[in-house]
């Protein structure tokens, strides 16, 4: 009798205990994420704040919105230039910034590491600022962890690649061991009446799994940027075809060429703000080329987070092939690569999906927080050895 106890008994032990792979998945969400903790922390706070960027820097700046003149057409980029190079003699002005209508033009000098600010309708100097300004020193935390950029972004996208890790392995952990009613409670709602562990264990277990699609595409977004294969793997699943080094023409330019690349750059800003662009026409960046170059750069059709970027022969103002094609009729893989960043920081839907992202990184950076408590908890009750 005692040996048929004996043998249930033995048999109930070996249906509890979990599996080899059950065991190691915890083991690895635990201390890997344990160890993954604060650069996990710092790469999802800093991107918060990166999230509304373009918004928090255009209301700190006063001067960014300009009166519209009667007629309201900007200044073409050669006058521009002109304008302001006569308010700051010596400075080289190659890449210029419209974006838009009321709005100030961003300059980037090549001999300085400050960036001017013009008024595009008369050209008037409206602000020159440090290039390296807050944003600029998050970001340098986002993508770097402030270390030496051969260092510091190795380090990023192999915390990033763990995290996804850690974000599959947390789903096994939550995975409900029934589907009722009561198990589906305690995994989607948060017990706010219950004692603090219980709120806390809460906090990162339900939180962790609603922040879940939005920390897998910034993840799978950020390990696109950060490895080359990983962009290259998901490239060619897309149907990427590999790129032509032979550059050609794919579109004639106009009859009459300028004699001047002052005129020719003109030209091509007249071209794709009235003909080319379709979205946002008016945002355009366009640079004048170095002497050695042989294209113009414009890029248009900026629009929630992406763009589209044109090069243009400079001799003939040709359309080149290494130009990208028009959005509508882009590829899978042509959709991929220029919408990777709107999908990585959220400007893909405009600002609703700014604010979903804002809140699924502010959540992803408290899992460590709350993880670590969990487990600091549960060796609080363990019993000491004696």
């Amino acid at each position: 009798m005692e040996k048929t106890i004996g043998l249930k008994e033995k048999k109930r032990t070996a249906r509890s205990r979990p599996s080899w792979l059950r065991r190691f998945n915890d083991w690895f969400h635990l201390w890997i994420g344990i160890a993954a903790g604060i650069p996990v922390i710092i790469i999802c706070l800093t991107g918060c704040l990166l999230v509304f960027e373009p918004e928090i820097t255009a209301m700190s700046r006063s001067w960014w919105n300009v009166e519209i003149p009667a007629g309201g057409q900007p200044l073409p980029p050669s006058a521009l230039r002109e304008k302001v190079v006569a308010q700051l003699p010596g400075m080289q002005i190659r890449r210029l910034w419209y974006y838009g209508e009321g709005k100030a033009v961003k300059i980037t000098p090549d001999n300085s590491n400050s960036l001017l600010f013009a008024n595009p309708y008369t050209g008037k100097l409206l602000a020159m600022q440090d290039h390296e300004d807050v944003f600029h020193f998050i970001e340098e935390g986002h993508t770097n962890l402030w270390l030496p950029r051969e260092i510091g972004h190795q380090v990023v996208s192999w915390v990033t690649a763990v995290f996804l890790i850690l974000t599959i392995t947390g789903i096994v952990l939550w995975w409900p061991k029934k589907w009722n009613a009561r198990e589906m409670k305690q995994a989607l709602t948060i017990q706010w009446k219950a004692k603090f562990k219980r709120v806390n264990y809460d906090l990162h277990n339900v939180l962790g799994f609603y922040s879940l699609l939005i920390a897998l595409i910034m993840t799978l977004t950020g390990l696109i940027m950060g490895f080359q294969f990983v962009n290259k793997t998901v490239m060619q699943m897309l149907g990427a075809k590999p790129r032509s080094k032979e550059i050609s023409a794919i579109q004639p330019g106009p009859e009459a060429v300028p004699a001047t690349i002052e005129g020719r750059v003109d030209m091509i800003f007249k071209l794709v703000t009235t003909e080319m662009g379709e979205y946002n026409r008016d945002q355009i960046s366009i640079h004048f080329p170095k002497d050695d170059a042989k294209s113009i750069y414009a890029c248009t059709d900026m629009h929630h987070g992406s763009w589209r970027e044109l090069n243009f022969d400079r001799n003939t103002l040709a359309l080149l092939s290494s130009s990208q094609t028009k959005v509508a009729e882009d590829t899978p893989a042509g959709w991929m690569r220029r919408s990777n960043y709107a999908l990585h920081v959220g400007a893909i839907g405009g600002t609703l999906t700014k604010w979903v992202y804002f809140f699924a990184s502010f959540i992803c950076a408290t899992l460590p927080v709350t993880g670590f408590i969990v487990w600091f908890g549960k060796q609080r009750k363990k019993p000491s050895r004696k």
